[in-house]
């Protein structure tokens, strides 16, 4: 609630343990918490969880449900991102309708570990290259090197540790904020 208080407007719930009925009841609470507050919603993996509880859009990664699938499943309204990691899979993503795809892993984090060599910000200037779409960074941003992240070419970030693992998290939000608008 507070880093959407400190100005975030995409919220993911991502709980690899959760059960579908478990997903949809978080989703319910967040769409219900949220929603006033002008933040969106996304839900990772589930798409139908998302269309049950009414959130905005879904997150799916290369081996969830395939991103044809998941956009015919979430309708035209919803917001559909797709995790990525090479140009085909950008193009593919695209293709298949995605309204933003996600560089997935530009630096090691604890919350990922099941990709053992990151993008690097490299991989993040080819991945801006090869789609129109905007281009979310995951993995290991925080205010240090979110600025570099940017400057590679992503449109947004996706941060988990730099903001709930920070003292003060409206403080977190701002530095991070400071990425789009250095002065």
């Amino acid at each position: 609630m507070e880093a959407v208080e400190a100005g975030v407007r995409i919220v993911q719930i991502r709980d690899k343990t959760a059960s579908h009925g478990e997903l949809v009841g978080q989703a319910l609470r967040f769409v219900r918490m949220l929603h006033p507050l002008g933040a969106f919603v996304i839900v990772d993996d589930d798409v139908q969880a998302a269309v049950e509880a009414g959130a905005d859009g879904a997150h799916v990664g290369q081996c969830d449900m395939p991103a044809e699938a998941a956009r015919r499943a979430l309708g035209p309204d919803r917001i559909l991102g797709v995790s990525v990691r090479t140009s085909g899979e950008a193009a593919a993503a695209e293709a298949a309708g995605a309204d933003y795809v996600a560089a997935n892993l530009v630096f090691p984090t604890g919350t990922k570990t099941d990709i053992d060599e990151p993008l690097g910000l490299a991989g993040v200037s080819r991945l801006r290259m090869s789609t129109r779409l905007p281009l979310v960074a995951i993995g290991g941003i925080d205010p240090a090197n979110a600025l570099d992240v940017v400057e590679a070419g992503a449109d947004g970030l996706a941060v988990v540790s730099a903001i709930l693992c920070a003292a003060e998290v409206g403080k977190a939000v701002s530095a991070l904020f400071r990425a789009f608008d250095p002065a």
